[in-house]
């Protein structure tokens, strides 16, 4: 019986890290998480021993620490990475520029020079969709020319530039993947969104609308050329990513090929489609208030998803309905516990 592979995961205890080491365990990997908890809990690694029966191992650290991350690499035979640690609300990038290059940038170059002296090879890179340029139908594709309009989207940018200098050297073979809006929560309702402070994105706002934490959601802009003037995105079940980063690792180990890819549904909806599903699944409703455009937002961001069915036959299963049956799930739990 072959030993299962360790796969590091920064980042590991966030959002969408949480629920790719669940994938990963139950795919057969063994995850090795690093994570500094600046937005994330530690009790997030008991949340995935308790759907999956196995505990991760974990450790607490900054990846810009490079002799703690390289003392984790002399714990393990790790076999890939998987690199999700950043900071990445796009408002908060336009304000605190320096801030964010600090963590993205040096963190990736961090972590590849720590890779590189123990000769692992293999790298899945958490992008987004905020690399494009905007256009006006908002459909991008992987050759959607790129020129992103905020400085969380640069920091993206500036790491896959890096990675394919590397690549191009054969030091290197990653899969870097555009997400799009991933949300909602694992199925079982265990597990979901929970980050420190104030939530900058739509459904981690709801679920506080929810939980009776603010009293109405701010709908960012009602003027956007949209059929209801509110901005379109592509939002995608956060389990469907999950699996999207086992899906790039196999193509990885199988044809040790580097590949860029959107990660998303190909189906855009608005803010007020978002919140209308979510009331009718859930039976609910939800108090709005109509504010200012936030710096930094296109009003319509949708991906064109065709390469990654190709290349990985992958795509998502889940749909809105289920986004937001799940979340709530996950939502009702945290309130009970």
């Amino acid at each position: 019986m072959k030993e299962a592979k360790h796969i590091l995961v920064t980042g590991g205890t966030g959002y969408i890290g949480s629920h790719v080491c669940v994938a990963l365990i139950e795919a057969g990997f063994i995850p090795v998480i690093v994570d500094d908890l600046s937005n994330s809990h530690e009790t997030v690694v008991g949340r995935i021993e308790k759907i999956t029966g196995i505990r991760p191992f974990f450790y607490c650290l900054d990846i810009r620490d490079s002799v703690a991350l390289n003392d984790v690499f002399n714990r393990h035979d790790i076999s890939a990475v998987i690199h999700l640690a950043a900071k990445k609300s796009v408002e908060e990038s336009i304000s605190k520029p320096l801030e964010y290059y600090q963590c993205n940038v040096e963190g990736l170059l961090s972590l590849l020079s720590v890779m590189q002296s123990h000769h692992i090879t293999r790298l899945v890179y958490s992008s987004s969709a905020t690399v494009y340029s905007p256009n006006q139908n908002g459909i991008y594709n992987e050759a959607s020319p790129v020129a992103p309009i905020n400085t969380y989207g640069w920091t993206k940018l500036i790491g896959e530039q890096i990675i394919a200098d590397i690549t191009d050297k054969a030091l290197l073979q990653a899969g870097i993947l555009r997400y799009f809006n991933p949300v909602g929560a694992h199925q079982s309702g265990l597990m979901g969104e929970c980050p420190k402070g104030t939530p900058n994105n739509l459904m981690p706002i709801v679920a506080e609308v929810i939980q009776g934490k603010r009293q109405y959601i701010t709908v960012y802009g009602d003027d956007y050329e949209t059929p209801d003037g509110t901005a379109i995105r592509d939002f995608i079940h956060i389990m469907d990513v999950a699996n999207a980063h086992i899906s790039v690792l196999h193509h990885i180990f199988n044809h040790q090929k580097s590949l860029t890819l959107n990660i998303g549904t190909g189906k855009g909806y608005s803010v007020f489609d978002i919140i209308r599903a979510y009331e009718d699944v859930n039976q609910v409703k939800i108090p709005i208030q109509i504010g200012a455009r936030r710096g930094g937002d296109a009003g319509h961001v949708c991906a064109d998803v065709q390469r990654a069915k190709q290349e990985l036959a992958w795509e998502a299963k889940y749909d809105l309905n289920d986004m937001c049956r799940h979340l709530h799930m996950w939502t009702i739990n945290e309130m009970a516990a």
